[in-house]
């Protein structure tokens, strides 16, 4: 019999692994970021400076969601295709060949093997390089998204209607810099996240394969292992998060030394630990939603093989 949590094995939908990545990733981000969208607002308010209530408190929550409706699918199928073509192009499994002692030391056994050591490395190179990729389209996204959030705009249309107006007085140079504002701090703050997220979610997957001794996880599996790496690598990532969104939210550019000596002898270090609770709610649950859809739909459109029991 199959397992209760493997996909059926059927011909594949989508026969290019590069095309599953580049389809899983859009539904995956799409999926999350409308799911979660009210918990991101919230975290959103509470890490501004001008604090909850003037922000918005819980008024118009979904303030904003344009921005996320047109960004997350781009940006999640960026990542996802770069993660998946680096993997598969540095962690390929080299022939190993057994020995039998017994017969004067003949070979009689050649399989392949994946190191463990080496597949860590290339998770966290694959994972840094596709966060670089997707934040091309994250962070435009995010800034327009975050101050409509803030109340700075009613909408994310407004929001960005207001930077793109600026062309004509300050130039195309300045709406970039706009646009792109926090670039820095976002990849200082999404390169570690990754780090720790997918090689954490890549070694959860191998373990419970190699307890259930299934070729690959299931959907559900995925989700529930990608929600215990989202909470680890959100807690310790929180920090950065935080003067992330005070860069971005702030009225003009702000150094990033900068903004850590402003927010440290006007809050104290414990404002780098502002929306903590919701953020590390937010990421676990997402995590699940996230990574489980993405391995959802990876098993749906490629071919799966069926484990018998």
């Amino acid at each position: 019999m199959q397992h209760a949590l493997d996909p059926k094995r059927g011909k594949a939908w989508v026969e290019s692994p590069y095309m599953r990545s580049l389809i899983a990733g859009g539904l995956a981000g799409t999926t999350v970021d409308l799911s979660l969208y009210p918990l991101d607002t919230l975290k959103t308010r509470l890490q501004s400076s001008a604090g909850f209530a003037a922000s918005g408190g819980f008024n118009g929550i979904y303030r904003g969601v344009g921005s996320a409706i047109v960004g997350s699918a781009p940006g999640a199928a960026l990542f996802f295709i770069t993660y998946d073509t680096i993997k598969r192009s540095f962690a390929q499994p080299q022939p190993s060949i057994q020995y039998n002692n017994i017969q004067g030391g003949k070979p009689y056994k050649e399989s392949l093997v994946v190191d463990p050591g080496n597949q860590a490395h290339v998770h966290m190179l694959a994972a840094s390089v596709g966060e670089i990729a997707a934040c091309s389209v994250r962070v435009p996204t995010e800034v327009v998204k975050q101050r409509a959030q803030a109340s700075h705009h009613p909408s994310s249309l407004s929001a960005l209607t207001h930077i793109l107006s600026q062309r004509s007085s300050h130039g195309l140079a300045h709406v970039w810099r706009e646009l792109y504002r926090g670039w820095s701090i976002t990849i200082i703050r999404e390169v570690p996240f990754t780090v720790i997220q997918f090689p954490l979610w890549e070694a959860l997957k191998r373990w419970r394969a190699s307890v259930t001794g299934r070729k690959e996880v299931s959907g559900w599996e995925g989700g529930l292992l990608g929600s215990v790496a989202g909470a680890v690598a959100a807690g310790v990532t929180t920090p950065l998060d935080v003067l992330k969104t005070r860069m971005m939210l702030a009225r003009e550019k702000v150094a990033m030394f900068t903004m850590v000596s402003a927010i440290l002898s006007e809050s104290g270090p414990r404002a780098f630990f502002a929306g903590l609770g919701p953020r590390v709610g937010w990421i676990s649950v997402g995590g699940a939603i996230f990574l489980g859809s993405y391995q959802w739909a990876s098993n749906a459109l490629g071919e799966v093989e069926e484990v018998i029991i």
